[in-house]
């Protein structure tokens, strides 16, 4: 993959760029970003850039100075802004074989007995990253159908990963171990302290994360910093028109129920046939109007919907929010489509700004559970208590 494949990051691929033509390259690179940002595309496009052989000047019987030495690389070919994309081992790492970019992801137990470790997977690591690219770990774990098992990054792949990268390097200059989702090593993580620290000669790590504060704090001292920020708005939109092929005003609207999550964009175009406007009036006239009879009803509903749909309902009916919180501010907002202009209205009339601050609280906690794996009937009936009353009694709600 080429770093001009991966959404939006303009500066973010200039000044990773710049890294390597400037010799300031760390050993130890953490891309962290929020879901749907691009962080693995990125790590991916990267290691493709390092190892190009037209950006490091020489082939692999040409070798010459380090890119971590204080000697700079002389060949013009060093100012590429991108991987060549057609030179041998770009198109090896474009189809992630090359045989210096390893992978380390977490994995569940494949054979009862035998500890896991990423390399049961590498074809199916291979096929996930092509066809989910923007994907998150709930998706990779479904993927190897996983089911409710928890994914790891366990010790015997620390120990897989030092064996690795103490040998010597095949084809490229370099060895790069590329680890999504560090957040998945538990303590076991510090047998790869010393490595990271002192790697053998011309070894580059990239941990691609999405939570820093679940990351060992042993690791992530040891690590360069560099933050992806989300997506734009309408960054998300032309990639949907471009790549997904969606209709513009569609994807308008996807983009901005998305916030700059490109995995959420995609998943929402899987249902773009879903009428959540109606089954949020539905929600709301059980909740406010027809009683616990129709709640009930409601509740089995939505409960037999999958875990993504419960979490779309819940962001769409956020952004209806944050759309109303605008209506207050901007009477007549070209920006916000005829339909949803008027569900806002009404939502201004149900609910002041500190009740619809106070309801987002509990839908963005709602959905933090479902991620969870949340018994959702016990789940949305909770919901509905609290939403009525924070509606109708004018309770905010105070949680740790």
């Amino acid at each position: 993959m080429q770093l001009k494949e991966i959404i939006g990051q303009d500066e973010v691929k200039k000044n990773l760029v710049e890294l390597v033509q400037h010799n300031r390259l760390s050993h130890a690179l953490l891309f962290l970003g929020r879901e749907g940002s691009g962080v693995l595309p990125l790590a991916l496009a990267f290691a493709q850039y390092v190892v190009c052989e037209k950006v490091n000047g020489k082939s692999q019987h040409q070798i010459g100075a380090s890119l971590f030495g204080d000697e700079p690389q002389a060949s013009p070919a060093a100012t590429l802004g991108d991987s060549c994309g057609l030179c041998p081992a770009c198109l090896k790492a474009n189809q992630l074989v090359h045989p210096d970019i390893h992978f380390s992801y977490p994995v569940v137990t494949k054979k009862t007995g035998t500890p896991p470790i990423s390399a049961d997977y590498i074809t199916e690591w291979r096929e996930f990253v092509k066809g989910y690219m923007y994907g998150n770990v709930y998706d990779w774990l479904q993927f190897i159908g996983a089911e409710n098992k928890q994914g790891n990054i366990t010790a015997n792949e620390c120990n897989d990963i030092i064996k690795q990268l103490n040998l010597k390097s095949f084809e490229s200059e370099y060895k790069i171990l590329i680890l999504w989702m560090p957040e998945y090593l538990g303590n076991e993580g510090n047998k790869l302290l010393k490595l990271i620290e002192e790697p053998p000669p011309n070894t580059l790590f990239i941990l691609a994360a999405e939570n820093e504060s679940l990351i060992l704090p042993t690791i992530l001292s040891r690590c360069q910093l560099v933050r992806i920020p989300t997506l734009e708005v309408g960054e998300v939109e032309a990639a949907l028109v471009e790549r997904n092929k969606t209709p513009q005003d569609v994807a308008r609207q996807v983009a901005s129920v998305s916030e700059g999550n490109y995995r959420e964009a995609l998943q929402m175009m899987q249902h773009a046939d879903e009428d959540w406007q109606s089954l949020l009036r539905d929600w709301l006239n059980a909740m406010l109007k027809t009683g616990p009879i129709a709640q009930t009803k409601w509740v089995e509903e939505i409960s037999k919907m999958g875990r993504e749909k419960q979490k779309q309902f819940l962001r769409y009916f956020n952004h209806l929010l944050e759309q109303a919180v605008r209506l207050r501010l901007i009477d007549h907002d070209p920006g916000i489509p005829e339909k949803e202009r008027d569900f806002a209205d009404r939502l201004n009339k149900i609910a002041g700004v500190e009740q619809q601050q106070a309801i987002i609280e509990e839908l963005d906690r709602a959905a933090y559970y479902i991620e969870r794996n949340a018994n959702a009937k016990i789940l949305f009936h909770a919901l509905t208590i609290k939403l009525y009353h924070i509606i109708r009694d004018k309770i905010v709600f105070l949680t740790d």
